[in-house]
C-alpha cells in the first residue's frame, strides 16, 4: 500500500531479492529490488525509499561507492547485506555512513528486526508522543559549547548557525553524550544506551562512530575538546549541557 515503508534492495542475487521481498511484504513493507547502482537511482527517482538494503559486491559501482553517494544525496537509512565479512570492510561500511551491517548468510527475521530498528531511529521523535505532549517535545533543545541539538527535528546547528547533517547513528551517539555530560561512558555502556546500534562481532564500532562524530563537531578531531577519550575507560563529553 502507498503508506507502507518503501524498502529498496540492491543485490544482483535474484534469489536473495525474492526471499527478502516474500518475507518483508507480509510485514507491511513495499519492496523494490534492483541488481545494480544504475537501477537503484532509477528506482529512487520513481519512488523515494525509506531504507536501502545494499550489497557490497555489485556489477558496476560497488556498494561502498553507492553508500557514499546516497549519503551525499540525503539521509536515507542504509543497511549493508553482504557476504564480505572482514572487520576492515565492516568498519569502512560504517565510516561511509551505513546505519547497520548484516552478513550473509543471514536470517530474514533478523533483517526484518534490523530494518524496523533503523526506521524507528530515523523517525522524528514527535511521532512517538501523544498530541498533548508534542508541544513540549518540539521545544526540546540541548545547548553545548555554542552548538544546539533540536531533538524534535533531529537537527544539529553549529555555533555559526550552519546545519550539520547527522546520520541516524551519529545522532543517537551525540544524544547519549548530551544526556550524560561529564560522565565517563564505556564502550559497553554506549552500546547499551544506543540499544546495540553499533553492536557486532568487533569492538571498533563505537570508536568508528565517535571518530565520525568528532569530525563534525570538533575544531581539531585529532585533539578533541568536546568528546574526550578516557584511557582505559571510554569517552566523556567534557562540557556542560543546557536544556532549553
Amino acid at each position: 500500500m502507498a503508506g507502507d515503508p518503501h524498502i529498496v534492495i540492491v543485490d544482483d542475487d535474484a534469489e536473495i531479492c525474492q526471499l527478502v521481498r516474500q518475507f518483508l511484504e507480509p510485514h507491511g513493507f513495499r519492496v523494490t529490488s534492483v541488481a545494480d547502482g544504475a537501477s537503484m537511482w532509477t528506482a529512487l527517482q520513481s519512488a523515494p525509499a525509506d531504507l536501502v538494503v545494499l550489497d557490497l559486491m555489485l556489477p558496476g559501482e560497488d556498494g561502498l561507492a553507492l553508500c557514499r553517494q546516497l549519503r551525499m544525496a540525503g539521509r536515507t537509512p542504509i543497511i549493508f547485506l553482504t557476504a564480505v565479512n572482514s572487520e576492515a570492510d565492516r568498519v569502512v561500511g560504517l565510516e561511509m555512513g551505513a546505519d547497520d551491517y548484516l552478513s550473509k548468510p543471514f536470517s530474514a527475521r533478523e533483517l526484518l528486526a534490523r530494518i524496523r530498528a533503523v526506521l524507528r531511529r530515523a523517525a522524528p521523535e514527535e511521532s512517538d508522543v501523544s498530541p498533548g505532549a508534542q508541544t513540549t517535545a518540539l521545544r526540546r533543545l540541548l545547548h553545548f559549547s555554542g552548538w544546539n541539538l533540536d531533538t524534535s527535528r533531529r537537527q544539529l546547528t553549529a555555533p555559526d548557525g550552519v546545519l550539520v547533517d547527522l546520520s541516524g547513528g551519529e545522532y543517537e551517539l551525540l544524544l547519549a553524550f548530551l544526556e550524560r555530560p561529564q560522565i565517563v561512558l564505556t564502550r559497553d555502556q554506549l552500546l547499551d544506551i544506543t540499544r546495540g546500534r553499533f553492536g557486532g562481532p568487533f569492538d571498533r564500532a563505537i570508536d568508528v562512530q565517535v571518530g565520525r562524530l568528532r569530525r563534525k563537531i570538533e575544531g581539531d578531531p585529532k585533539n578533541p575538546v568536546l568528546i574526550k577519550t578516557v584511557r582505559g575507560g571510554g569517552y566523556v563529553l567534557a562540557t556542560t549541557v543546557e536544556r532549553r
